[in-house]
């Protein structure tokens, strides 16, 4: 960037920076925060949007802009490691090194990362425990059975390593139970707990997964399973701390959906969030046709923001003989309807929006 670019830059930024402290607003936020992220400066956009969402909580765009930023943060960071580890290599850059490719969802440039380490240091299992932690990042996402078969394979071989690694253990424990191989899950836990018998959160998952069925052992039907349903069998531990916020976000939620379900023209309304589903109006099942299309709508939607580095917020229209199926997702959060033609389809899509940003931080995974 030039001397002149930079000059109307920074009066731009300047216009900016004043407009939002007189005329504050989302988009004079976003604006903001965007021009820092061109200049890379990562910190303060982040700082522009914790304090545009403390004026407007509801804004998902201030939301999209602090995963920029921090997106920005954790690649500057990642750079800033390489450096190091090109000066001085150790197992312990290699593990902070792989953990923001995990948060990052670099998948590519982590396994390369991965082998590097592995080359170097064969027998540290952090390489084999990062891969697994990123394919089962993708597998509780989009519940793809090939992902939750690598989850395995790589945290079983980051245990065999390492047998005293409990957070090898307790996400592999974690995922078959999830899946309904409880038997399995229970010989990991039980490993977990002869580690360090005084964990109260050890204690409480034992005592969560005792009370569940088991399904067998037999993870690749397991996971071909969880794949075809679009559902987990079992919901994850929860705690009480969590539980009264948890309790307030749903009756949120259910408000928002019974409000949907009012408006002129909708059929059906449903809030997913992990493996369950709150719904409103005609549904049947967990296999009604309407909310798989609205789960592997979402799917697509995240691939293509991922694809494109834009994001992880989506909404999208699909038409058909049926009408339309209107689809707000953001993280793992998502909401939809399906309404007749002629529907007010912008006055459905906001309210579904509202819906998912006010219940992004219920717990993962388990019945909202």
């Amino acid at each position: 960037m030039h001397l002149i670019q930079r000059m109307k830059v920074w009066k731009e930024l300047r216009l900016l920076e004043q407009r939002a402290r007189e005329e504050p607003s989302p988009s004079t936020f976003v604006d903001l925060g965007q021009v820092y992220l061109n200049l890379d400066m990562h910190d303060k956009a982040h700082r522009v949007a914790e304090d545009g969402l403390a004026l407007f909580p509801k804004a998902t765009e201030l939301r999209q802009l602090v995963d920029c930023a921090k997106r920005g943060q954790r690649r500057q960071q990642a750079a800033e490691l390489r450096a190091r580890l090109t000066r001085s290599p150790n197992g312990k850059l290699y593990r902070e090194l792989a953990q923001l490719y995990v948060e990052l969802g670099d998948t590519t440039t982590l396994h390369a990362v991965c082998q590097e380490w592995s080359v170097r240091f064969p027998g540290d299992a952090g390489a084999w425990l990062a891969i697994g932690q990123a394919r089962l990042l993708n597998f509780y996402r989009d519940l793809a059975a090939r992902e939750g078969q690598e989850a395995v394979r790589c945290l079983e071989r980051a245990v065999r390593m390492d047998e005293t690694d409990p957070q090898a253990r307790k996400l592999l424990g974690e995922l078959l139970y999830r899946i309904g191989a409880v038997r399995s899950a229970k010989v990991h836990l039980d490993a977990l707990r002869q580690l360090d018998q005084s964990d109260p959160e050890i204690a409480a998952l034992l005592e969560h997964v005792g009370n569940l069925a088991d399904h067998g052992d037999d993870i690749k039907a397991l996971l071909g399973g969880v794949e075809e349903q679009g559902c987990l069998l079992h919901p994850p531990a929860t705690t009480n701390v969590a539980a009264p916020r948890q309790e307030e976000s749903v009756a949120r939620v259910r408000e928002g959906l019974a409000g949907i379900a009012e408006l002129a023209g909708v059929r059906k309304a449903t809030f997913i969030k992990g493996s369950r589903a709150l719904v409103k109006g005609a549904i049947r099942d967990g296999r009604d046709p309407f909310l798989r299309v609205v789960r592997v709508v979402a799917k697509a939607a995240h691939r293509f923001t991922r694809r494109l580095d834009i994001g992880s917020a989506s909404k999208t229209v699909v038409d058909g003989d049926f009408g339309h199926i209107c689809v707000c997702v953001y993280g793992d959060a998502l909401a939809g309807a399906q309404c007749d033609r002629g529907a007010d389809l912008d006055r459905v899509m906001a309210e579904l929006q509202e819906i998912v940003a006010g219940a992004l931080h219920l717990v993962g995974g388990g019945e909202p």
